[in-house]
């Protein structure tokens, strides 16, 4: 028995839905069932220049089983690296981070995306998002000199 003949087990069955339209609502209900469980429903997540950071906001619809957001930045010529981990508020919350480590690279575009973990650890990431942050020319030098010593 397939998921498309057991459609009465969902209570749909009797319902005057073509196959068509019961496939649908199906896989409908399974890609709203998947994204519950990866953690979060994310409304949106955006970056933008702040002065010589680099703000990201996000906002929450439903948490279900979240452990954590995981922020990542990465350049294009990089691979996405940690930068700081925050703890989930609750259903409809509002948050935000103020990266102000960006002077210290030497690349002029960044990409940042939140890793999604539930408390089965599964994970899932948003989309990523662009940013040309407004950096002086004398504060990246310093970033970078400090960076050789490291």
């Amino acid at each position: 028995m397939n998921v498309f003949n057991s459609i009465d087990i969902l209570s749909i069955g009797k319902s005057n839905l073509s196959m068509k339209n019961s496939k649908k609502l199906i896989l409908f209900v399974l890609l709203f069932i998947s994204t519950i469980s990866a953690g979060a429903m994310i409304q949106f997540f955006n970056a933008r220049s702040e002065g010589e950071s680099v703000r990201l906001e996000w906002q929450t619809g439903k948490e279900v089983n979240l452990q954590k957001f995981v922020i990542e930045r990465k350049t294009p010529q990089s691979a996405f690296i940690e930068i700081n981990t925050v703890q989930p508020k609750g259903d409809n919350s509002y948050y935000t981070y103020l990266d102000e480590s960006v002077y210290k690279i030497t690349s002029t575009v960044y990409i940042y995306r939140l890793e999604i973990v539930d408390n089965n650890n599964q994970v899932t990431y948003t989309n990523e998002v662009s940013v040309s942050p407004n950096i002086s020319g004398i504060k990246r030098t310093w970033g970078s000199i400090k960076a050789m010593f490291r």
